[in-house]
């Protein structure tokens, strides 16, 4: 992760970048599995202009530059989308529409766009003020916005979805294997509902509240799960939607891991129970 100081560069003007700054750059889209290194010369990702563009996406706004990465992560937010349905379109062409919509919804996630960056390492080559780069919290939105924004820059440098579906393929066959061995992953709030309704505890409710105003926010939203009259978790998402869908997510994951604790308890305690009954009189 890289620091910069304020430095006003016109849009129009091109950033002069360090040779540092273009092996970083071009490592990077070796990692994609976009560049050959005998031929990196002649790719359109490789030369002053694509370079220009990728550090563009790459550098955050709390860097405080004029060029920097929203202008490529809303381009980036359509092509994601059009990437994923012709993927899904491809290697699902029975699925119906509202599957498909289910399982795009996961493949262009925050979280998931979040993932992605963390394997590879986009946080290394991220262009961030000192603010952002102290907050912890804010790590996986900072991933997601980077991803989301080189995923425009890629389309704006290749003019084509190729270099998308080349690097994230394996990403989204890998997500989709999990998703459709486990359907709710797809719906966490169906999930959660079918285990409290077969456990006698009534249906989830759920208390949603915006925490900003800013459009594109991944953390827009935070909502709390409330079962039973007492809340069981929380979870943040771009829209009340998301934001339901993860707060469920969470909750039936600590409520799943609860249970299988509890079971385990018991098992051994019955197995101490029975070791002494064995015992010699």
């Amino acid at each position: 992760m890289t620091h910069r100081s304020k430095t006003k560069t016109s849009r129009t003007t091109p950033k002069n970048l360090s040779n540092e700054r273009v092996q970083q750059l071009q490592n990077l889209l070796q990692k994609l599995a976009l560049v050959d290194p005998a031929r990196s010369k002649s790719c359109p990702g490789t030369e002053p202009r694509g370079l220009a563009v990728i550090d563009e996406a790459l550098t955050h706004t709390s860097a405080q530059e004029i060029i920097n990465h929203e202008r490529l992560e809303f381009l980036g937010d359509a092509v994601l989308r059009l990437a994923a349905s012709e993927y899904i379109d491809r290697h699902f062409p029975r699925m119906n529409v509202g599957e498909r919509s289910a399982l795009r919804a996961h493949l262009v996630s925050d979280r998931w766009l979040a993932e992605v960056g963390q394997r590879i390492g986009i946080e290394s080559v991220l262009i961030i003020g000192p603010m952002a780069a102290g907050d912890a919290s804010a790590k996986p939105t900072l991933q997601a916005e980077a991803t989301e924004a080189l995923i425009g820059a890629l389309y704006e440098c290749w003019q084509s979805l190729e270099p998308i579906h080349r690097w994230l393929t394996p990403h989204w066959q890998e997500a989709s294997s999990a998703v459709l061995t486990d359907p709710h992953r797809l719906n966490s709030k169906s999930a959660l509902q079918e285990w409290s309704q077969a456990r006698g505890l009534g249906l989830p409710r759920y208390e949603c509240a915006e925490r900003s105003k800013q459009h594109g926010d991944p953390q827009r939203y935070v909502c709390q799960v409330h079962l039973d009259d007492r809340p069981i978790g929380e979870g943040w998402g771009g829209s009340r939607r998301n934001a339901e869908q993860e707060a469920a997510r969470r909750s039936l994951q600590a409520l799943t891991q609860s249970a299988n604790d509890n079971s385990s308890r018991t098992e051994q305690k019955a197995m101490l129970l029975k070791d002494g009954d064995q015992s010699p009189c």
